[in-house]
């Protein structure tokens, strides 16, 4: 109950007086950034998403984890957006990336309808930030009043991308160190990894669990027997790397606590969701939790994603409001 009054606090904000909501607010991020300069930002945002979703469910897993991979990465600043060119060597050609990272044709439709609308204003990393948010919702997920003001960074880190993103094979403690890189706690870690209730993986994520996962030739025995052999018709020995398998077998187009259920049963698809459930008591007791009480899951997870959203964001002077995502303003 005190994290949703704080929610419609921080709601309000936007409600007072001009001279406590505009640009000058502080150089902080906040949900009346755009009420004056684009007050539609949010509804065009929605608007998109709600058609991309409505052609492919699967597109709202793919937004929130651009959201994800973005903030990792020198902080939410839409960096992940930036295609190579001059001096900018793409994120989107990292391991954690490449071949995997999608929905950047539907955030330039996002930002094109906000070039009509508000030529200039809404940065590239606060459409994330949103398209984020709509995305829970419209699958049935929580919502979340959205700090905004965010701008847009004028370089990107290939390296960055490949070290602080954690990896579907990386163990617990690997996987902590970087969330308390970014400020996230183990409560971040399991609230955030609960939107791997909705979406898929590719063979080339979870083969280790299936065939070699330790290098000694053998599969993960953490993993539910029958389960493991319904992957292994999806994802053989070699080839079909690309094949894809739901993230969560009970409902996978359904933002809801399954996923945290699987766990419990030993049928987390990837290594990084098994292990919070095999790996550590506090990780444990906190999965156990949200699988027996949602709304305590949801209200984490929107609590979870402003924290993040607020990972060493530009704001004032810094960086750009760029016309187009992929490419800096010349």
């Amino acid at each position: 109950m005190a994290r949703l009054t704080g929610f419609l606090l921080l709601s309000l904000l936007c409600f007072l007086p001009l001279c406590l909501c505009d640009k000058s607010y502080g150089g902080k991020l906040f949900p009346g950034y755009y009420a004056h300069s684009c007050p539609q930002a949010g509804e065009i945002v929605r608007s998109v998403v709600a058609k991309a979703v409505a052609r492919e469910t699967r597109m709202a897993a793919s937004l929130l984890r651009l959201h994800f991979h973005d903030c990792f990465v020198q902080g939410c600043d839409g960096s992940l957006l930036l295609d190579s060119g001059g001096r900018i060597v793409s994120e989107k050609s990292s391991n954690p990336n490449s071949k995997s990272a999608r929905g950047f044709d539907v955030v330039d439709q996002i930002k094109a309808e906000l070039e009509k609308q508000c030529p200039g204003t809404v940065s590239c990393a606060d459409v994330l930030t949103l398209a984020a948010r709509d995305s829970s919702v419209l699958t049935g997920g929580p919502s979340w009043v959205v700090p905004l003001g965010r701008r847009d960074s004028r370089s990107a880190s290939l390296s960055g991308s490949n070290n602080n993103i954690p990896a579907p094979n990386n163990t617990f403690s690997t996987i902590l160190s970087k969330f308390n890189r970014q400020g996230l706690d183990v409560t971040d870690l399991v609230a955030l990894s609960g939107s791997h209730t909705i979406g898929f993986s590719r063979c080339t994520s979870f083969r280790q669990r299936l065939y070699n996962q330790s290098g000694n030739g053998r599969p993960d025995m953490t993993l539910e027997q029958s389960f493991a052999a319904n992957l292994r018709q999806r994802c053989p020995r070699s080839g079909g790397d690309q094949n894809l398998s739901v993230l969560d077998i009970i409902s996978a187009a359904k933002f809801d606590n399954s996923y945290f259920k699987n766990l419990i049963e030993n049928k987390g698809l990837l290594n990084s969701d098994q292990v919070l459930f095999s790996s550590n008591e506090k990780s444990r007791e906190l999965v156990k939790k949200y699988a027996e009480d949602q709304e305590e899951f949801f209200e984490q997870f929107a609590e979870s994603m402003i924290k993040m959203g607020n990972i060493s964001p530009l704001t004032g002077s810094s960086g750009e409001i760029r016309k187009n995502c992929r490419k800096m303003n010349s």
